[in-house]
């Protein structure tokens, strides 16, 4: 038998690999992680992911933005406030979901880069 394709984590975007464990139950595996199948998707998170395209959609085609300025757009306090950096793993997660739902592409160096294994500072923009 042959294994099933991947899976994206509903949660983090990160890709879910086939194992054993799971056979019976593919289908219904939506979380890498228990830890991600308890954080879910929260409206902070959806938030994230509409501020992306918006972001993106003011820039010129094949423009970048970088993950801290979804995270200070959607941080609700004032210029001065160091909270948003409390977003930028929310925003990288929010970040690789577009990735799996074919809207964005992150890339490093100009490069596009795998999600999961992206490490580092990264840039998002729009699929080319």
């Amino acid at each position: 038998m042959s294994t099933p394709p991947d899976k994206t984590c509903a949660s983090c975007g990160r890709r879910i690999e086939w194992r054993k464990k799971w056979e019976r139950d593919w289908e219904d595996v939506r979380y890498c992680s228990a830890a991600c199948r308890r954080h879910g998707v929260t409206a902070t998170d959806e938030a994230l992911e509409r501020t992306i395209l918006e972001l993106l959609e003011k820039r010129r085609g094949g423009a970048t933005i970088c993950p801290s300025d979804a995270a200070r757009a959607v941080h609700d306090g004032d210029a001065t406030d160091e909270g948003w950096r409390d977003l930028m793993e929310p925003a990288r997660r929010a970040a690789r979901r577009l990735v799996a739902a074919g809207e964005v592409e992150i890339t490093q160096k100009g490069s596009v880069v795998d999600p999961s294994t992206a490490k580092g500072a990264i840039r998002i923009r729009r699929t080319r």
